[in-house]
């Protein structure tokens, strides 16, 4: 499903927006891509609980209760993303943070998908994240408290089996979270990344779902984090939270990992 350019009205929650709202973010407006589901409706429950006003950009699915609003849109379709754009700024009079989560994942080794496969993940993965950016970055650089984070993974930092194209789509966002940072800082935008561990999401639940068998995979993944559990949606939201407050005004062009200590630790094992 897909936003056109000639969509009237965005679907809204009847949440007041009101000079009462408390929090670190209050008075502060957000847009969360892919916001109607898994990490993306956590990290904007999170920035409303917090005080922001928020509105989701996603393809399907209702906005998190408390938001301001879901817009449709597709990430591979520039025309799709810049009307989605343009809706949630007429709600929200204006930008301060941008949360750029929406994606998809892949499976296999390099050689295991087609050219088609290759560009239709990149092209969602990292050109949407572009789209979406471009399209939102006028308001952002009217804003005195400008931030973006965008959402990569583990994958980004660590070699993981059967990831090759997710990885790469993955580490392409932490390099251009860099290159952005370096870019907007001059302007006061800032630019950082959350690289979550193997988190508890529907898209981990339905690959465990598929699997021969599925107690014995989640057991597997959540092992492989040295904590020794799947991440939770609640505690990469938290990671969100920090990075787009005026509390973290001089964190800029760095990743935060929430991974359980996947990508840092080596822990002895036991005997």
């Amino acid at each position: 499903m897909t936003t056109t350019p000639d969509t009237a009205t965005p679907e809204t929650n009847d949440a007041p927006d009101t000079p009462s709202v408390r929090g670190p973010l209050a008075g502060l407006r957000a847009l969360v891509t892919g916001g109607a589901s898994g990490l993306g409706r956590a990290t904007a429950q999170r920035l409303t609980a917090r005080g922001a006003r928020v509105v989701v950009l996603d393809r399907a699915g209702e906005a998190p209760d408390g938001t301001a609003g879901l817009v449709r849109a597709d990430l591979a379709d520039d025309a799709s993303v810049r009307a989605a754009v343009t809706e949630a700024l007429d709600v929200l009079g204006g930008l301060d943070i941008l949360v750029n989560n929406a994606g998809i994942g892949a499976q296999g080794a390099v050689e295991d998908n087609d050219d088609a496969e290759w560009h239709r993940v990149l092209d969602v993965n990292v050109v949407g994240l572009v789209r979406v950016t471009r399209a939102a970055l006028p308001a952002l650089r009217a804003s005195a408290h400008g931030a973006v984070v965008n959402i990569g993974s583990i994958a980004a930092t660590a070699g993981l089996p059967q990831r090759a194209l997710y990885t790469a789509s993955k580490g392409a966002i932490l390099s251009l979270t860099r290159a952005m940072a370096a870019d907007l800082l001059p302007e006061g935008i800032r630019v950082n990344a959350v690289n979550p561990g193997t988190a508890d999401t529907p898209w981990v639940g339905r690959l465990l779902a598929s699997a021969d068998d599925p107690a014995a995979e989640q057991a597997a993944l959540a092992a492989r984090q040295p904590h020794g559990r799947l991440v939770s949606g609640e505690e990469v939201a938290e990671a969100v939270s920090y990075l787009v407050s005026p509390a973290a005004a001089s964190t800029t062009g760095t990743a935060l990992a929430v991974d359980g200590g996947m990508d840092g630790l080596r822990l002895r094992g036991e005997g």
